[in-house]
């Protein structure tokens, strides 16, 4: 009989321990945010969901991750906030065609499992998903070995909400004249960041305790904001004004994002000086030298969402947003043209 030590899939990397006391550790935090709809419980192979009575429900779905933000919760050592950013990223986009969120899934691969920062991180899940009334109904932590360093991981989330089908916005009833607010961000949230390390980290040195005096924070405090979300305000707009067309201000920026949303022969006209940026986009133009137009592509700006609505609901819509302490201002209007958006001046 062979002396050869008998190998086990620890051995390989894979700790099926480490697993079960992660699952024991979120079990509470993921049943907070069940909501009566939800049928199953953690540990089934799917999640269950009986869709309540809608007339016509058009069911609206979508798929993100946390990008390199992820990098900026390594060097902290901070995870509890991450979640939250996927949560409010997928939210946000599918409120803008006017859907309800129902339930969400998040994917967590993990070179090495380790039970308190997967909690860390489904604390953050659970959170967003509760602010958004939205059921945690399943979800996947792999442990790879192999893949990922053994204190990387990769977080991605997947929402499904729900919408009637003469609710949904589209954005093509858009016309000239309709006035566009924008809704604060608080920061980055969670594009740009591949660039603001690059700044940050790279050019300037600074490590992830820095203090940015022009912020009155840390690197890493301000570069871990959560994503904003803005669904619950936005639904409620929804039922006190017709809403034209939404764009949530993600990847490429007010120009890109807008445009998404326009009916051709409609241009957008930005007032960029109707608002006061954040200084943390001051802070990463100045130090990494950015041109103007590489700053409005890659970074929000300071507005998070933008609203399209007819001049007699803007006055309205602000009352509203200013309810749910969100900052909310006219930042420009569509006007004829060749469909796209213009920064002016």
């Amino acid at each position: 009989m062979s002396n050869q030590k008998s190998l086990t899939y620890a051995d390989a990397g894979v700790s099926f321990d480490a697993e079960a006391e992660a699952m024991q550790r979120i079990k509470t935090l993921v049943r907070k945010t069940y909501r009566p709809e939800v049928l199953s419980d953690l540990g089934t192979f799917g999640g269950l969901f009986a869709l309540s009575e809608y007339r016509q429900p058009v069911l609206v779905s979508s798929t993100d991750s946390v990008g390199t933000k992820l990098m900026v919760a390594f060097k902290a050592n901070k995870h509890d906030t991450v979640g939250y950013d996927i949560v409010a990223h997928c939210g946000n986009d599918i409120v803008v065609q006017g859907a309800e969120p129902l339930f969400f899934l998040d994917y967590i691969g993990t070179g090495k499992m380790n039970p308190i920062v997967i909690e860390q991180i489904v604390l953050g899940l659970a959170n967003g998903c509760i602010d958004i009334g939205c059921a945690l109904i399943s979800g996947e932590t792999a442990e790879l070995s192999g893949l990922y360093t053994p204190d990387e991981y990769d977080l991605v989330g997947t929402i499904v909400g729900v919408v009637e089908r003469d609710q949904v916005i589209t954005g093509e009833k858009i016309t000239h004249g309709d006035k566009i607010i924008g809704l604060m961000s608080n920061g980055l949230h969670t594009n740009g960041y591949t660039l603001a390390r690059h700044i940050l980290f790279d050019h300037c040195k600074y490590e992830i305790d820095t203090y940015l005096p022009d912020i009155s924070t840390t690197v890493g405090e301000e570069l871990l904001k959560p994503h904003q979300s803005y669904v619950k305000l936005i639904l409620q707009l929804m039922q006190m004004c017709e809403v034209k067309g939404i764009a949530h201000i993600t990847g490429g920026g007010l120009p890109a994002n807008i445009s998404r949303v326009l009916p051709d022969g409609c241009q957008v006209k930005i007032d960029k000086n109707s608002w006061e940026r954040q200084s943390i986009f001051s802070l990463l133009q100045q130090a990494g030298n950015v041109e103007e137009n590489e700053m409005y592509r890659v970074f929000n700006m300071g507005i998070g969402m933008v609203v399209v609505l007819a001049p007699e609901n803007v006055d309205v819509a602000i009352n509203i947003c200013e309810q749910y302490d969100a900052a909310a201002i006219q930042i420009g209007q569509i006007v004829p043209g060749k469909k796209g958006v213009e920064l002016c001046p």
